[in-house]
């Protein structure tokens, strides 16, 4: 440690690592120090240069005999001096909370943007451009945004705060770290925490009213690269909030984490490996493929830069998803049994986007291809950020007329299928941390019987009752998962059905073809749910009073099911 003279202040400035490589400086947030970054540093001190201080007033720094020096401009003055002091001409900055909004300012203002190789943020705005979605942005999402910062307001009010960090909010800033599952250690929350609370409301005090309320401030940010980090279970940052930041930042890179407002503690490895990479890469390092994924580019579109996964995908409602999200920015896997249609597939994306697709062959009832297939995606392309588990078979005819064999290849496809496709994707997205979407197609015969559809529609119920458990398992890892259950839909389903007994072919062909509902609608909803995070989506008319009518009389369902006719034999997808 050692200090560093500022104005009237002494910053105690603390360093790590070989002086010779890129320098990293991290700034803490409010009401922490320092040592909040101590497992972050210690994961990049062997290979950057780390700077970490404590900022005027909190942990070992002095605080300013005028309480007004906690403005923008003594900050970013603090910022210069530890620069100086290290020797760097050019440093990656990365900010919290506060220590985020210091970052945001610096690369806003003339000289000591110059110093700023790269910018990282995570867990707090940009005043600047916070200002201008408060004023602009859409009243549910900056209604949103004000409940989540109802906190400043009671910063701002003389006295009571700093009574209250005497007495009751070093105890609840220790509830809110357990909460997001933090263990308090020594260094954090700081011996030094009631002060540095009182402290640091000048910092609200200083610079909220006077950035919000002015102007004049340009919130456009041009050559600096910046990288925001969004802690997706924040409770003080909403997800429109750094979403509105694209049209200020020339060069944006846009990066999720499955964790709460202290991240950097919470998942200190994934922090880190975002924070190296992306300076890595500033410095002239190969974007790896997560990195170039989360690079925003001007209009971009709602899933772009998302990798997402379709079974089933050389025809139906497969086909129409996998286009359906490449047409909104996703890089798209086509995945089908039939190599051909994949690639016919992948080929019109391409053609008719624009976008990246990639064809590959999988037997979806196969464990081991399965397996393989799961790693050779994950190694070529990366972690996929939705999946879509939508092969499917259907067989047609009495539960006597069903053999062996048709349950065992129904279930196989069915619902081994997703259960393939859930399980392997779903461990790479948790280990991950960034969340994601798995989407289950079912169907209505998940909760309509059927009697010429047993098979098929036992193996849908499964479906519904797995991603419903699925669900339950995985929402706190950020990973939503959406049962769609169409109805009726004109697909090559029942051309492709197997039947058994009576001759029903031709009649369900001519039911579906009748019925013209096209699989591009059914995409929309998959879409629509994984926007949403919908659990169960029922599709179309029959699919909407079916799924109603077996909530509120199951008697009654499992009466129409004895009157079933072979326009029932198909619900979904080819």
């Amino acid at each position: 440690m050692r200090w560093v003279e500022s104005g009237d202040v002494r910053l105690a400035l603390f360093e790590e690592g070989d002086p010779d490589r890129p320098t990293i400086v991290l700034l803490h947030g409010y009401p922490d120090t320092h040592r909040v970054w101590d497992e972050v540093a210690a994961l990049l001190r062997d290979r950057f240069h780390v700077v970490r201080y404590d900022v005027r007033g909190a942990g070992r720094s002095s605080a300013p005999r005028d309480r007004r020096a906690y403005d923008f401009d003594h900050l970013i003055a603090d910022l210069g001096a530890v620069l100086d002091a290290v020797g760097k001409s050019r440093v990656h900055l990365v900010g919290h909370d506060w220590g985020s909004l210091q970052g945001w300012e610096a690369v806003a203002r003339e000289g000591i943007r110059d110093r700023v190789a790269s910018f990282t943020s995570l867990g707090g705005p940009g005043l600047r451009q916070m200002r201008h979605f408060m004023r602009h942005g859409r009243r549910r999402d900056v209604a949103a945004q004000r409940m989540r910062s109802w906190y400043i307001g009671a910063f701002l009010l003389p006295a009571l705060p700093e009574l209250a960090w005497g007495s009751v909010m070093p105890r609840i800033v220790t509830r809110a770290l357990l909460g997001e599952g933090v263990t308090p250690r020594p260094g954090h929350p700081a011996p030094t925490l009631a002060e540095d609370g009182r402290n640091g409301l000048w910092l609200y005090r200083r610079n909220m009213a006077a950035t919000l309320g002015d102007p004049g401030l340009d919130p456009s940010v041009s050559d600096v690269p910046v990288q925001i980090i969004e802690a997706t279970r924040d409770r003080f940052v909403t997800p429109a909030l750094p979403a509105s930041f694209d049209r200020w930042v020339s060069g944006l890179w846009r990066r999720r984490l499955a964790a709460g407002h202290w991240a950097h503690r919470s998942r200190p490895g994934a922090v880190a490996g975002m924070i190296a990479e992306f300076a890595c890469h500033v410095e002239g390092a190969r974007a790896g493929t997560a990195l170039r994924r989360a690079r925003v580019g001007g209009g971009r579109r709602t899933f772009g830069g998302r990798l997402v996964v379709v079974t089933g995908a050389g025809s139906g409602i497969g086909l129409a998803t996998a286009r359906a999200f490449a047409a909104h920015g996703a890089e798209v896997v086509c995945a089908d049994i039939d190599l051909a249609a994949a690639r016919r597939a992948a080929e019109t994306i391409g053609k008719d986007f624009g976008g990246t697709a990639h064809a590959v062959r999988v037997d979806v009832a196969d464990t081991e291809e399965m397996e393989n297939f799961s790693r050779n995606i994950i190694a070529q392309y990366g972690v996929p950020d939705i999946v879509v588990n939508n092969a499917g078979i259907a067989v047609v005819g009495s539960f006597l007329d069903h053999t062996v064999d048709d349950w065992r290849r129904t279930v196989d496809i069915n619902l081994w299928g997703v259960v393939h496709g859930c399980r392997l994707f779903a461990a790479a997205m948790v280990e991950r941390g960034q969340g994601g979407h798995i989407v289950n197609i079912a169907s209505l015969a998940a909760f309509a019987p059927s009697r010429l559809l047993p098979a098929y529609s036992a193996s849908k119920a499964a479906v519904k009752m797995l991603s419903d458990c699925l669900r339950a398992e995985l929402a706190g890892h950020d990973i939503g998962v959406s049962a769609i259950c169409p109805g009726f839909v004109s697909t090559a389903i029942a051309r492709n059905a197997m039947y058994t007994g009576a001759d029903l072919h031709d009649d369900a062909v001519r039911g579906l073809a009748r019925r013209g509902y096209p699989p591009e609608r059914v995409a929309a909803h998959v879409l629509r749910a994984v926007h949403r995070n919908q659990a169960v989506v029922p599709v179309n008319l029959e699919g909407k009073i079916g799924y109603a009518l077996s909530r509120i009389s199951p008697r009654a369902m499992r009466g129409l099911a004895r009157l079933t006719g072979t326009t029932s034999v198909s619900r979904n997808r080819g």
